[in-house]
This record gives structure tokens, C-alpha cells and sequence, in this order.
């Protein structure tokens, strides 16, 4: 990071070598090093690098598919902590292997629709607008109830009286 501001290049494509220390095998810590590729890409509108340190070879990958891949990689990870956080994917309360599957259909297919309605949230407002995925999900989760009701009348589906279904279920 030291001579990044003094660099005015597209690409930084280096090989670094790293000293750490181990973790403690028979009560002591040995001192180790190794060596690995560290790869920038400028962001022009930042001004600034994106690095990224590898083990992926020279050869078979540039430094632009090197943050293309780091970039899906990191939308992958964003995807993981939005169905944890808002379909609560990392607390099934069963170890029921069908039910586990049908809780982790439900919260895919609840994201797929939330991304749905998001693409026409968007299509429909203002293009200075943002609406943040994380910021999102948790809207569209506490208007869930009211999403399905609309749909529900939108498709005609009428759900029994409300009395009728508490005197059945009871």
C-alpha cells in the first residue's frame, strides 16, 4: 500500500512474500513464510486500487478476470448473508432433512420474488433512487403479509372467512 499513490497504472500484477506466525503446536509459535500474487486493478472513479491477494497463477489469469471473479465472489457473499439474515437461512430450528429442504426453497423462492419486485420497484421510480439489496430485503420481508394478500386477490384467490378458518384450525 506504501507506493500505490506514487503508481499511475492500469494493472499491478506482484508476487509478495508474507512472514506469519503458526498456530501453537506444543506450546510454541514457529515463524513462517509464503509466498502469494497480489493483483490491483484501478478504479479510476475512486482513484484508487482494488486489491486482491491470490494464489491463482499468472498465466491463466489477467489481473481484469482476476477482479471479475472477485467481484461475483463478493456478490455471492452478499447474496449468503441476505438470505441468513433476512430468510433466516442459518437457524433451522429442525434436523429433519425435508423440512430443511422446504425452508430452504421457501427462503430462494422469497428472494428470487423480492428481487423481482425490486427490478420493478425500480423500473418505476425516480432513476436518482437507490434502493440497497440489505435495505430492501428487510422492506420487502416486513410487507410479505401484505405482498401475498394483494397477489392472492390479484390471482383471485379467496381465503375462507376468517371465523370459519380459527373455529377449524381450533
Amino acid at each position: 500500500r506504501d507506493v500505490l499513490d506514487d503508481l499511475d497504472r492500469t494493472y499491478i500484477d506482484v508476487e509478495v512474500e508474507v512472514e506469519f506466525k503458526r498456530g501453537p503446536y506444543n506450546g510454541t509459535r514457529s515463524l513462517d513464510t509464503k509466498r502469494f500474487r497480489v493483483v490491483g486493478v484501478r478504479d479510476e472513479d475512486a482513484d484508487d486500487y482494488h486489491l486482491y491477494v491470490t494464489n491463482l497463477s499468472r498465466e491463466e489469469f489477467f489481473p481484469a478476470d482476476l477482479a471479475q471473479i472477485y467481484r461475483c465472489r463478493w456478490e455471492v457473499e452478499l447474496l449468503f448473508r441476505e438470505l441468513k439474515t433476512q430468510y433466516d437461512l442459518d437457524e433451522f430450528d429442525t434436523s429433519n432433512e425435508h423440512v430443511v429442504k422446504i425452508l430452504l426453497y421457501a427462503a430462494l423462492l422469497s428472494l428470487l420474488v423480492s428481487r423481482d419486485l425490486l427490478d420493478l420497484v425500480t423500473e418505476q421510480a425516480d432513476d436518482e433512487l437507490v434502493f440497497p439489496p440489505e435495505r430492501w430485503a428487510a422492506t420487502f420481508r416486513s410487507h410479505a403479509q401484505l405482498i401475498l394478500h394483494e397477489l392472492g386477490e390479484h390471482l383471485g384467490y379467496s381465503p375462507p372467512p376468517l371465523l370459519e378458518r380459527l373455529i377449524e384450525d381450533a
